[in-house]
């Protein structure tokens, strides 16, 4: 017998009801469908969600410890604005990762770990396709955690995953930039990372993969700071 089946049927229900809460929150702030700054109110989730403030209450608390959500002085709870004064940390850790990952791919891999690459990358080609941005968000990261496990390191797994998630709301600004129309060089970027894997050219791979890292921060940045002047004449 289980410690689930042993635990109560209403402990049961609420775990479960905590998880469903958290999962759907955590998709919509790091899908921007809640905004950054935005309050979230207990009340208004217990009666969306059907369930008591407990569960709610619960899920907010494990939001919060991801640093998702902020609890404010007066005790009301905004979703957590995007750092962007610290931003160039954030990549130069994300663009690390993309790097060691691939490059360790290409020195681990197997031949499972190549179909399973090229299964997301079909899924990732067919959300571009579609411009289906929040595919696209969800198909791009499974490319490159399946590249990350395939390099056989579970710390540096964890971690990007963690930098993938945390920067799901960067990515989806990085998409509207494109009108959510992703020019098809980055499905080509892909397709010749996994090629470098595959011939296991670590060197290849690593270059490609910082090349396609840094190609994404210098379009967040541009979206980030206007390359323009006020010409006034004095």
């Amino acid at each position: 017998m289980t410690d689930l089946d042993t635990m109560p049927q209403s402990e049961r229900k609420r775990g479960s009801g905590v998880k469903m809460v958290y999962d759907i929150l955590r998709d919509e702030i790091l899908d921007l469908v809640l905004s950054p700054g935005s309050f979230v109110d207990e009340v208004q989730l217990a009666d969306r969600f059907k369930m008591s403030r407990t569960p709610i209450r619960e899920a907010l608390v494990r939001l919060a410890g991801e640093g998702l959500i902020e609890t404010l002085p007066n005790r009301s709870t905004m979703v957590s604005n995007i750092d962007f004064l610290n931003m160039h940390t954030y990549f130069d850790a994300l663009t690390l990762m993309y790097r060691v990952t691939t490059k360790l791919a290409a020195q681990y891999h197997n031949a499972d770990d190549l179909v399973r690459i090229r299964n997301d990358q079909a899924a990732f080609t067919a959300a571009v396709n579609a411009q289906n941005a929040l595919s696209m968000i969800a198909t791009n990261a499974a490319f490159h955690l399946s590249i990350a496990e395939a390099g056989r390191n579970p710390y540096f797994t964890a971690l990007f995953k963690r930098l993938l998630d945390e920067g799901r709301r960067i990515l989806r600004l990085y998409y509207q930039s494109y009108d959510d129309r992703l020019p098809q060089r980055f499905v080509v970027e892909h397709d010749e990372m996994i090629a470098a894997i595959a011939d296991r050219n670590l060197d290849l791979s690593e270059r490609l993969a910082r090349e396609h890292a840094e190609q994404i921060v210098e379009q967040v940045k541009k979206m980030l700071v206007r390359d323009e002047r006020l010409d006034i004449a004095l």
